[in-house]
Formats: C-alpha cells, sequence, structure tokens
C-alpha cells in the first residue's frame, strides 16, 4: 500500500480513505476490466454482425485493453486468485459471463453453418489462451499494433494454418 501511494503521490493514511485494502484495490482492478470488455459486448449485441465479425471484435477489446490498460490486465491475470474468496467469486462470475458470450457467439456460428461443428467450450478457451497470453509479449510500440494481432489470432482460430 505503501509503494501504491507514493506512486500516485498521496501518502498511505489518505490511500486509504479511498480503498480500504490492497484486496479492494484488485477487485476494483479486477471490475473496471471485466466492466469495460462486458459493456463492449453488450454493445454489439445489438447490432447485427456476423459470428465471425463478432469473435474479431471479442479479440479485439481484450488485445486493446493491453494497450490502454497494461496495468490493469497484468494484475487481472496474475493476482485474481490472491482475493479473499467472496471476491473471487463476484469476479469469477462476471468472467464466467463474459466467457458464455463468447462461447454463444461460436454456437451461433456453428448453427448458422459460418463455423464447422467443433467443440464450442474447447473453442472458446482457446480464443482466451490466444489473446490473455499475449500481455506476457505485447508490448507498445512494437511492430504490430492490437488490432493487428486480433486479425491474426482471429485468422489463425477461423482457418487455421492449413493452406487453403
Amino acid at each position: 500500500m505503501e509503494e501504491i501511494a507514493a506512486a500516485v503521490g498521496i501518502r498511505k493514511p489518505s490511500l486509504y480513505h479511498y480503498v480500504r485494502s490492497k484486496d479492494e484495490i484488485l477487485t476494483l482492478i479486477h471490475r473496471e476490466f471485466m466492466d469495460l470488455v462486458i459493456s463492449r459486448a453488450e454493445a454489439r449485441q445489438a447490432v447485427a454482425m456476423s459470428p465471425e465479425q463478432q469473435l474479431l471484435e471479442f479479440m479485439a477489446d481484450i488485445l486493446e485493453l493491453m494497450h490502454t490498460h497494461r496495468g490493469h490486465v497484468r494484475v487481472f491475470f496474475e493476482h485474481h486468485r490472491e482475493l479473499p474468496e467472496a471476491e473471487r467469486e463476484a469476479v469469477r462470475q462476471e468472467r464466467d459471463r463474459y466467457e458464455a458470450m463468447v462461447e454463444a457467439v461460436i454456437r451461433q456460428g456453428i448453427a448458422s453453418g459460418a463455423f464447422r461443428p467443433v467443440d464450442a467450450r474447447l473453442t472458446t478457451l482457446a480464443l482466451f489462451g490466444m489473446c490473455n497470453w499475449a500481455y506476457q509479449w505485447y508490448r507498445k510500440g512494437g511492430p504490430l499494433r492490437t488490432r493487428e494481432i486480433a486479425y491474426a489470432f482471429w485468422d489463425l482460430l477461423l482457418r487455421g494454418l492449413r493452406p487453403e
């Protein structure tokens, strides 16, 4: 907490005026991250988009947050297990809700014939595996922008490695 207070330019007692503990800060970071991706996904539900386009946008959202909210993303993925059980459960429910939104799009794509029949749950986890791990190596100012990475991941997810 002392390091956080110093980083934002206030004294530790002043920081406790705004937050009660490190756990509360972690919870707020997790909720902000989930609120951002869920609100973007919900806004797109009102717009007619193909399942392919929706998957691209899910991927772009996650990757864009690595650019705009790098610290949040790192904390989100590296420290969520440190939350007290009640807060961890609330965060887990938000994550499950978001995962279900992605999985529903994959199921819709399968049902419409846009995607071949695959295990929708496993495909959802593969999508998150690609996108969520990128925070380990993505750097602002690197050779690819987040949208370009999203397109590359999306292409791999939809077309695989086989030549056409």
